[in-house]
C-alpha cells in the first residue's frame, strides 16, 4: 500500500515538474518574441534602366570548377552571415496546458513510471536475496553502488544517444535513480550496518549532492530536486552522538550557496528560494540541537552571517526578492542574538553580529533592498541590548559605540548622498532615540539624577537625526523631515533628563519649544515634539483637576484642597500651555490647518484650567461651610470672568485670530458653567447658598445677570436662525430670577431656611403676570414675534397657576389679589393684542 502512496505523488510530482517546464517555456517564447526587432520595410526600389549594349569583351580563359567552388563558398558563407537576404524562420508555437489522455498515458508517464519502477525492483531484489540469506550487508550496499553507478552511466549513454531516443525525460529518469539510490547506500553503509564511519558517510552524501548538483546542469530539473532534498537532508541521514558544528555549518553553506548559485545559472528561482528557506531553518536547528563551544559559536556564526547577508544577496531575479531579503536578514539577526545571548554576552559574539551588520551595511550600499534586513538587523540588536543583564558600563559603551556607527552613521551617510530609501530615514529615526533608552534602561535615570555621560552620549546621538532633517532641507515637509526632527528632539529631551531636576523640565521643554517656533517656524515637528515634551509634565495637575472636576459633577463641592499647590500649577502646567500658545500663533498657515487647531484648542483648554486652578487661589473655599458662605459668590465671578474674556474678544475683532469663534466658546464655557453648576446642582433656591443680605442688589441678580449677558452676547454672534434659542434662553431665566429675588426678600442670605409664604406666592404670580407684560412690550417695541409668543406663553403658566396653585393654597383677599390681577392683566394683553394685529404690515404700508 505505502509503495502505491508513493508511486502517486511521484506522478504528481511529475505533472508539477511538467507544467513547470511548460510555464518556463511559454515565458522564455513570449520573451524572445518580445526582444526580437521588427524588420523595417524595404523602402521602394525604382526599376532600374535598361543599360545600353556593350560590345562583348574578348574572351577568357576558362576556370575549372575546382577553382571556382571555393569562392562560391565564400560568397554563400558572406551572404549568410550578413542577414541581409531574409531567411524565413520557423515560429514555435508554446503548448498548450490541456489535458491529453493518451499523450499523458501513453507518452509521458511510462518513462518515469519505468525508472521508479526499476528503482523498486533493485529493493525488491535485495529483500528477495536477504530473505534467503544469500547477501551480506556488504554485499547488498556493494551491490547497491554497482546499480546507482550503472544507472547514472544509462543516463550518460542515454544522453549520447538522445538524436535516436528523442526524449529528454529518459536520461533524467536514469540520473534521478542513480542518485537515489547512491543516496540510499551510504546512508544504510553509515546508519544501518555501520560498515562506514559517521564521517566517512557524510563526505559520500556530500559528495553524491556535489554530483547531483553538478549533473542539474546536464538532465536538469530531477537532478536539481535530488540535490536540495539530498543536500539538506544529509546531515540527518548520518547516525552521530554529537554533531561537528564546524563541519556542518561549512558543509551547509557551501550547499546553500551551490544551490542558489545553481538556481541563478539554470533560471529556477524557486531553487534559490528553497535554499535560502532551508539553510534558515538548519541554522535554527545547529542552535537548538546541543550545547556550544567557542569554536561552534564562531562557525555556526559566521554561517549564520553567510545565510542572512551573502545568500540574500546572490539571490536572483525572483518573485517578492525585497520581503526574502528582509526575512532572512531578520532571521539571521535573530540567530545571531541567539548565539549572543547563549555565549553570556561575550565579545566574540559580539563581534560575529557585528560583521553580520557590517555586512549587511557594505552589501546594502549597493543593493539597496538589502536595506529593510539592515534595518530589521537594527531592531533586533536594540531587544538584545535591553536584555544584556547587569552589563559592564565600560563594554557597554564600546558595544553602543560600534553599532551606532552601523546602523545610524550608515543611514546618515546615504541621506547625505541623496540615495536614501524609507527604510534609511526609519532606521536612523528610531535607533537614536530607543539606543538612548536602552543606555538609560542600564545606566541613565529619568530626572531627580544627574547622569552626565548618558546626557552627553544622547547629545551626540540627537545630532544625528538632526543632521539628517538639515541636510533634507527646511523646505522638506514631508514624513521624512518630520520623523527625524521627532526623532532628534526626543532624543535631546531624553539627555536633559539625565542633567535637570524634574522641577525644570517642563520650563525647559516648553523654551525649547518656543525658540524653534519663534526662530525656525518651519521646524514643526521639533517645536511640536519639545512642547509635547512639556506637556507630559502637565498630567500630574491635569490628573488632579480632572479628579476634582468629575466629583464636582456628582455634587461633590470643588475646593481649592483638591488641586495641586500654585508652585506645581506654574511648574508644570503653564510651560506646557504657552508652548502650545506660541506654536499655534507662529505655525499658522504651516503644514495641516487642523493640527494647528487642535494645539490651539488644547492649549487654549489647558490655559483655562491652569487660569481656574490659579483663580481657585482667590477665594480659597476649604470645607462646606466655606462652600455655603463663599460657593455661590467664587462661581459668579468665574463666570463673569469667562464673559468678560469673550467680551474682550469681540471687541479686539480682527487684531485677534479667530476673535469671534474664541468669544463663542469663552461665553458657551460661562453659560455651562452656570447651567451646571450654579442652575441645576447648587441653585440658591433648593441648596444651601449665600446670596447676601440685601434685597434686590445680591449675588441672586449678579448670578443671573451674568447667564443673561452671555446669552446676549451669543446671539449677536451665532447667525440669524439661531438667535431666536438664546432668547428664548433669556425669557427662561428672568422668571427664576424674580422667584429669586423674591425668596431672598422674604428668607434672607439662606433662600431654603424660611418656608413659602402665602404673600410670597401671590407676589409670584404678580411677578409672572409683569414679566408677561414687559415681554409683550418688548417684542411690540422691537417687532420681535419671539418677545411675543414667549408673553403668552407666561401668561398661561400664570393663568394655570392662578386658577390650579392659588386657588387652592390661598385665602382670603390673596386669593381675590391674584385672580383681580389675572383677569385685569388678561384684558390688558388681549387688548393690546388687537392694536398690535390691527397696524398694518411693513409690507402692506408701503403698498
Amino acid at each position: 500500500m505505502e509503495w502505491i502512496v508513493i508511486i502517486g505523488m511521484g506522478v504528481a510530482l511529475y505533472q508539477l515538474w511538467r507544467r513547470l517546464e511548460q510555464l518556463e517555456r511559454t515565458v522564455a517564447w513570449h520573451e524572445q518574441r518580445l526582444a526580437a526587432p521588427v524588420a523595417d520595410p524595404a523602402p521602394f526600389a525604382p526599376e532600374p534602366a535598361v543599360p545600353e549594349p556593350v560590345p562583348d569583351p574578348a574572351p577568357r580563359p576558362a576556370r575549372s570548377v575546382a577553382s571556382v567552388v571555393p569562392q562560391v563558398r565564400k560568397i554563400a558563407r558572406a551572404v549568410v552571415s550578413d542577414g541581409s537576404v531574409a531567411q524565413p524562420r520557423a515560429t514555435s508555437v508554446p503548448r498548450s496546458f490541456s489535458f491529453n489522455f493518451e499523450d499523458l498515458f501513453g507518452r509521458q508517464l511510462p518513462i518515469w513510471a519505468g525508472g521508479i519502477t526499476l528503482a523498486i525492483a533493485g529493493f525488491f531484489l535485495v529483500m528477495y536475496a536477504i530473505d534467503l540469506g544469500l547477501l551480506s550487508p556488504l554485499v547488498r550496499v556493494l551491490l547497491g553502488f554497482a546499480f546507482g553507478a550503472l544507472l547514472l552511466n544509462g543516463a550518460f549513454f542515454a544522453e549520447r544517444m538522445k538524436a535516436r531516443i528523442a526524449d529528454d525525460r529518459v536520461p533524467q529518469a536514469l540520473a534521478g535513480a542513480g542518485l537515489a539510490t547512491l543516496y540510499a547506500c551510504f546512508y544504510l553503509a553509515g546508519t544501518q550496518y555501520g560498515l562506514i564511519g559517521s564521517g566517512i558517510a557524510f563526505a559520500g552524501l556530500a559528495a553524491v549532492t556535489a554530483g547531483a548538483i553538478w549533473l542539474s546542469f546536464r538532465f536538469g530539473l530531477p537532478s536539481a530536486i535530488l540535490g536540495l532534498v539530498g543536500g539538506f537532508a544529509a546531515p540527518m541521514m548520518v547516525s552521530t552522538d554529537q554533531a561537528n558544528l564546524p563541519v556542518l555549518s561549512i558543509y551547509l553553506a557551501l550547499v546553500s550557496g551551490g544551490l542558489v548559485l545553481t538556481g541563478n545559472r539554470q533560471q529556477r528561482p524557486w531553487l534559490g528560494m528553497a535554499a535560502l528557506a532551508g539553510g534558515i531553518l538548519w541554522g535554527f536547528a545547529m542552535l537548538y540541537a546541543q550545547d556550544f563551544g567557542a569554536a561552534d559559536r564562531l562557525f555556526v556564526g559566521l554561517y549564520v552571517i553567510g545565510i542572512g547577508a551573502a545568500l540574500p544577496a546572490m539571490l536572483g531575479d525572483v518573485p517578492h526578492r525585497r520581503w526574502l531579503r528582509a526575512g532572512a536578514g531578520a532571521f539571521a539577526a535573530l540567530q545571531m542574538a541567539e548565539i549572543v545571548d547563549e555565549g553570556g554576552f561575550e565579545m566574540l559574539t559580539w563581534g560575529l553580529y557585528a560583521v553580520l551588520a557590517g555586512a549587511l551595511s557594505f552589501l546594502a550600499w549597493r543593493e539597496s533592498e538589502l536595506r529593510d534586513a539592515r534595518a530589521l538587523a537594527a531592531a533586533v540588536l536594540l531587544w538584545l541590548l535591553i536584555d544584556w543583564y547587569n552589563p559592564d558600563a565600560a563594554v557597554f559603551a564600546g558595544v553602543a559605540f560600534v553599532f551606532a556607527t552601523i546602523f545610524a552613521a550608515v543611514p546618515l551617510a546615504h541621506i547625505w548622498r541623496g540615495d536614501a530609501r524609507h527604510a534609511d530615514i526609519v532606521q536612523l529615526a528610531g535607533f537614536a532615540p530607543l539606543l538612548t533608552l536602552t543606555t538609560m534602561w542600564h545606566f541613565g535615570a529619568m530626572f531627580n539624577d544627574l547622569k552626565l555621560l548618558v546626557g552627553a552620549a544622547a547629545l551626540v546621538l540627537a545630532a544625528l537625526p538632526a543632521v539628517a532633517a538639515w541636510r533634507l532641507g527646511e523646505e522638506s515637509l514631508d514624513w521624512r523631515g518630520h520623523l527625524l526632527e521627532f526623532s532628534a528632539a526626543l532624543t535631546t529631551f531624553f539627555a536633559f533628563a539625565q542633567v535637570l531636576h524634574d522641577d525644570w523640565g517642563a520650563i525647559a521643554m516648553a523654551i525649547s519649544a518656543i525658540g524653534f517656533a519663534v526662530v525656525l517656524p518651519r521646524r514643526v515637528a521639533t517645536a511640536r515634539t519639545f512642547a509635547a515634551m512639556a506637556t507630559l509634565f502637565a498630567i500630574y495637575p491635569l490628573a488632579e483637576w480632572w479628579e476634582a472636576g468629575l466629583n464636582a459633577m456628582a455634587t461633590e463641592p470643588f475646593y481649592k484642597s483638591d488641586l495641586v499647590s500654585w508652585q506645581d500649577t506654574l511648574r508644570y502646567l503653564v510651560p506646557g500651555v504657552a508652548a502650545g500658545l506660541v506654536l499655534a500663533w507662529r505655525q499658522a498657515g504651516i503644514g495641516s490647518k487642523y493640527v494647528t487647531r487642535g494645539i490651539a484648542v488644547a492649549a487654549g483648554i489647558g490655559a483655562l484650567v491652569a487660569v481656574h486652578s490659579l483663580y481657585k487661589l482667590v477665594f480659597g473655599i476649604i470645607g462646606p461651610v466655606g462652600f455655603e458662605a463663599l460657593g455661590l459668590a467664587e462661581r459668579t465671578v468665574w463666570e463673569a470672568l469667562l464673559l468678560g474674556a469673550a467680551m474682550a474678544a469681540v471687541w479686539a475683532g480682527d487684531r485677534l485670530p479667530h476673535g469671534r469663534r474664541i468669544a463663542m466658546d469663552l461665553a458657551g464655557t460661562s453659560l455651562a458653567h452656570f447651567a451646571v453648576f450654579t442652575l441645576l446642582m447648587h441653585n440658591p433656591l433648593w441648596s444651601a447658598q449665600a446670596v447676601g443680605p440685601v434685597v434686590v442688589a445680591n449675588l441672586g441678580l449678579a448670578a443671573y445677570a451674568v447667564p443673561v449677558g452671555a446669552l446676549a452676547l451669543l446671539s449677536r454672534l451665532v447667525p440669524a436662525k439661531w438667535r431666536d434659542v438664546f432668547e428664548v434662553g433669556i425669557m427662561a431665566l428672568l422668571p427664576i430670577l424674580a422667584i429669586t429675588l423674591l425668596r431672598q426678600a422674604f428668607s434672607g442670605t439662606i433662600l431654603i431656611d424660611t418656608p413659602l409664604g402665602q404673600a410670597e406666592d401671590l407676589l409670584r404670580s404678580l411677578a409672572g403676570i409683569l414679566l408677561a407684560v414687559g415681554y409683550l412690550l418688548w417684542g411690540a417695541r422691537t417687532g420681535d414675534r419671539t418677545w411675543r409668543i414667549g408673553s403668552l406663553v407666561l401668561m398661561l403658566l400664570a393663568v394655570g397657576k392662578v386658577f390650579v396653585l392659588d386657588a387652592s393654597v390661598l385665602e382670603g383677599l390673596a386669593r381675590i389679589a391674584s385672580f383681580l390681577a389675572l383677569g385685569f392683566s388678561l384684558i390688558g394683553i388681549g387688548w393690546f393684542y388687537s392694536r398690535i394685529l390691527s397696524r398694518p404690515q411693513p409690507a402692506q404700508a408701503a403698498g
